[in-house]
């Protein structure tokens, strides 16, 4: 990113005002990045959790495979999910807090006796599913936003900062060769005053 300056004392005092912008916020920045990465690695292993669980509850149902096909899956279905949003690390993310059901009528006399176990069996799966599905989107939006504050630490530490220092440097070097040469400017007209008026004092004489 090329920095645009110019080489003179307002645009040094904005240089030196940019650096130091940059470099109070740079740790906020990094801790902020450390705290993204712990969260994504833990979201991460709730995600890898309630998948495997997932798998676990629909393996342990499968010796009831012939009785499923006795059983009307049109009973129940998600009627809401209660959602809220939390901040993590500065990142707002879903939070799932209830999920209800609405559970269909059935006869007790006339349906299988292991109904009212399937449909909490299926309450169960439901719940797994929707909450692994959750915590992907918030792993997805954790994710996003890690890659983005580690995109601005490199910035910052990378090209920004060492821009602006070497910016800074080369206006200070100009201003103080600028300096020089004005020194040595007068020095001369000095000098060269002074001989003119001792060749003027000469000539009097």
């Amino acid at each position: 990113m090329a920095i645009k300056f110019q080489y003179n004392k307002t645009s040094l005092q904005q240089l030196e005002k940019q650096l130091k912008v940059r470099e109070r916020s740079l740790p906020t920045i990094k801790s902020k990045e450390s705290a993204l990465r712990i969260e994504v690695k833990r979201t991460k292993d709730e995600v890898r959790s309630l998948e495997l669980q997932l798998e676990e509850e629909i393996r342990s149902y499968e010796n009831m495979v012939a009785l499923w096909n006795e059983f009307n899956p049109s009973l129940i279905k998600v009627k809401d999910v209660t959602l809220s949003t939390r901040k993590i690390a500065g990142v707002l993310v879903p939070v799932l807090n209830d999920i209800e059901f609405e559970i269909g009528t059935y006869s007790l006399f006339n349906s299988p006796s292991w109904y009212a176990d399937g449909i909490e069996l299926l309450k169960v799966l439901a719940r797994t599913g929707i909450e692994a599905e959750f915590s992907g989107m918030k792993l997805e939006l954790l994710e996003h936003a890690r890659k983005k504050t580690t995109q601005k630490v490199n910035l910052f530490e990378k090209v920004q900062i060492p821009g602006y220092k070497d910016a800074i440097r080369k206006v200070k070097r100009f201003m103080e060769d600028e300096e020089s040469l004005s020194k040595s400017s007068q020095k001369i007209m000095r000098s060269n005053q002074e001989k003119r008026n001792l060749k003027e004092e000469e000539e009097v004489a």
